[in-house]
């Protein structure tokens, strides 16, 4: 097993931008604790290997991408890193495109934007452009970067569709290939605020050797060496183990049929704590001091 030198950081979307705020697909100020000097974006930032990182935002999961990529620049300019750029990126035949690859060859930080991680794994999927970005992620101190529907996409495993109300009903929950930056994990995202639970145990019940993550607005996980996952964000994560499973129907019934699951363990992550994939152990951080809340004009 190769041991990845680059970094993966997966977001759940709706992540804090500071004050240059859309609220078009799920870009919005979360209405809880802000995080922005101390949060995801910076920290994306920090892992870049260089004083001056060279960000490329690629929007093609979007529908928007014009405001999207605009939004995520002048957020990254917030933070003073000036070489940002968009990759608007829309077709198979546009991602081969030779300015494209040469400029994923020299950025140090690759993000990809919300929108439908389906379009993400059918444009790039098999193109130089995802193998580009695999082998810097592979042998490079790299950053790949996905909020929302980037983050969805960034496993081998992806769910692409699936009602929130009946997701443990046999057959609503739908699973393809993603672009395979970790292997033997599934990941949902907007997680806790569409109630998105069910899709997750169902993706875990019917395969067992994947750990499910289910990333909440404004959580993210930093991944190195594919082993040690690290909550940053204010948001929280939910990891659902299928590993102990003792039951389930799932291969019996038929479709359209409830699904039931006996052992699923679950664990919840917020910021700094860490899981080890290898041992499939949460390590909690208890040092975190709980940011003072500001003062009530009322009062």
């Amino acid at each position: 097993m190769i041991i990845p030198k680059g970094k993966l950081i997966i977001i759940g979307g709706a992540v804090d931008l500071g004050t240059n705020i859309s609220d078009m697909e799920g870009l919005k100020k979360p209405d809880r604790l802000q995080f922005f000097e101390r949060g995801i974006l910076r920290r994306i930032i920090t892992e870049a290997d260089s004083e001056n990182p060279v960000v490329e935002v690629v929007t093609t999961a979007s529908q928007i991408p014009e405001l999207v990529g605009d939004e995520y620049v002048k957020a990254f300019n917030q933070l003073e890193v000036e070489n940002v750029n968009v990759l608007d990126i829309r077709s198979r035949e546009e991602a081969i495109r030779p300015e494209y690859l040469e400029r994923i060859k020299n950025a140090d930080v690759v993000m990809f934007t919300g929108g439908d991680q389906l379009r993400l794994s059918a444009i790039f999927g098999g193109t130089e452009f995802l193998s580009i970005l695999k082998d810097r992620y592979l042998h490079e101190n790299f950053v790949v970067a996905g909020t929302s529907a980037g983050a969805a996409a960034a496993s081998a495993n992806m769910i692409y569709r699936g009602q929130s109300n009946e997701a443990m009903i046999k057959g609503e929950v739908q699973i393809t290939a993603g672009l395979g930056f970790i292997d033997s994990v599934i990941i949902d995202t907007h997680f806790v605020q569409r109630g998105r639970i069910g899709r997750l145990f169902y993706a875990v019940a019917s395969n067992p050797g994947i750990l499910g993550i289910g990333l909440g607005e404004d959580a993210g996980l930093l991944i190195t060496e594919a082993k040690t996952m690290e909550a940053i964000g204010s948001g929280l994560t939910i990891v659902v183990d299928g590993r102990n499973i003792i039951e389930t129907n799932i291969y019996n019934v038929e479709l359209g049929m409830p699904v039931s699951v006996e052992n699923l363990k679950v664990h919840v992550m917020s910021i700094y704590d860490k899981f080890d994939l290898r041992q499939h152990k949460l390590y909690i951080n208890h040092a975190v001091k709980a940011v003072p809340a500001l003062p009530d004009n009322d009062q």
